[in-house]
């Protein structure tokens, strides 16, 4: 199996990363027809005043727009990341922002070190599964057993897709114990059960304002019966489309050791990513979840949580 290792309190595995974004990355003639200091006024986070200081101390010293503003104590380092990722198109949200759950670390801290480690995933996904002259859209996100990451690992996956341009769509296919409705805080209106039993349409999936690019379709209310409606034609038929409207379909499974559901959703979306825990998950319910999932679908790889740094 493929392996991600992870840094202490985080379920990732290591994988080869992106650039770190922070003041030493980009000068003043930055890729962008935004200066930094006009964003950051226009965002409430600097008076015209301390911006003219800024420029003076910068011309003066011959410092960067970021390194004079935190020498002289008027900005933040949060700040300038803040800044940065608005100049270059990245979104993300600043640390006081309650838009989404502070799980969703992706969107929080772009420039974690655990953030680099899921770019990297995301790198392999892209090059083994997502390729734009592939087939593969959607992709299911399978583990044996509840407290892998797996929901953790699919939320934070769709969040660098999405910052990455891609059209990514998130489905919440655990219809016994879903989580995302909470994580991206989607409310309490009709989701994935919904659609299946026929009493909603596309209008279930939610955009997610703060991360352009992003829509989350969750679980919704449910159901007595969910083996047999994600066994129906309806959810082919939903991810027929949304593969027709996203570059990226991410599905979030209930634990594979509890119900059969996983093997059919992953059946569904024809491919795979297998997570397990370490310390935590049993290798022979790994194994056997692997051979399970061949005989349905394509196995993308696998990652392999808590893995001490």
């Amino acid at each position: 199996m493929n392996r991600v290792d992870a840094l202490p309190r985080s379920p990732f595995v290591e994988v080869a990363g992106a650039a770190r974004a922070g003041i030493d990355d980009v000068s003043q003639s930055a890729r962008s027809s935004r200066a930094l200091g006009a964003i950051l006024i226009d965002a409430g986070r600097l008076s015209v005043a301390d911006a003219e200081s800024i420029l003076r101390f910068q011309r003066q010293h011959g410092k960067r727009f970021g390194e004079a503003a935190i020498e002289l104590g008027l900005l933040s380092r949060e700040d300038i990341r803040f800044a940065l990722a608005r100049q270059f198109d990245y979104p993300c949200l600043p640390p006081g922002d309650t838009a989404l759950d502070r799980k969703m670390v992706a969107a929080f801290r772009p420039d974690a070190a655990i953030v680099e480690q899921l770019r990297g995933l995301r790198s392999q996904l892209m090059l083994r599964w997502f390729d734009a002259d592939a087939d593969g859209k959607s992709l299911a996100i399978v583990s044996p057993a509840r407290g892998d990451g797996r929901s953790f690992i699919a939320a934070n996956l769709a969040i660098v897709f999405s910052q990455l341009g891609e059209r990514t769509l998130l489905i919440d296919a655990n219809l016994r114990t879903p989580v995302q409705h909470a994580l991206f805080r989607t409310g309490k209106g009709p989701g994935l059960s919904a659609v299946l039993a026929g009493r909603a349409g596309h209008e279930a999936i939610v955009r997610i304002p703060s991360l352009r690019g992003l829509s989350v379709l969750p679980a919704g209310a449910l159901p007595p019966n969910p083996q047999e409606l994600l066994g129906r034609s309806r959810f082919n038929e939903l991810l027929r489309s949304a593969s027709r409207h996203h570059d990226v379909v991410l599905i979030d499974t209930p634990a594979a050791e509890r119900c059969a559901d996983a093997l059919t959703i992953a059946a569904r979306a024809g491919g795979a990513l297998l997570i397990a825990r370490k310390d935590r998950s049993a290798l022979a319910g790994v194994k056997a979840l692997t051979l399970d999932l061949q005989t349905v679908c394509h196995v993308v790889g696998s990652a392999l949580n808590d893995v001490r740094a």
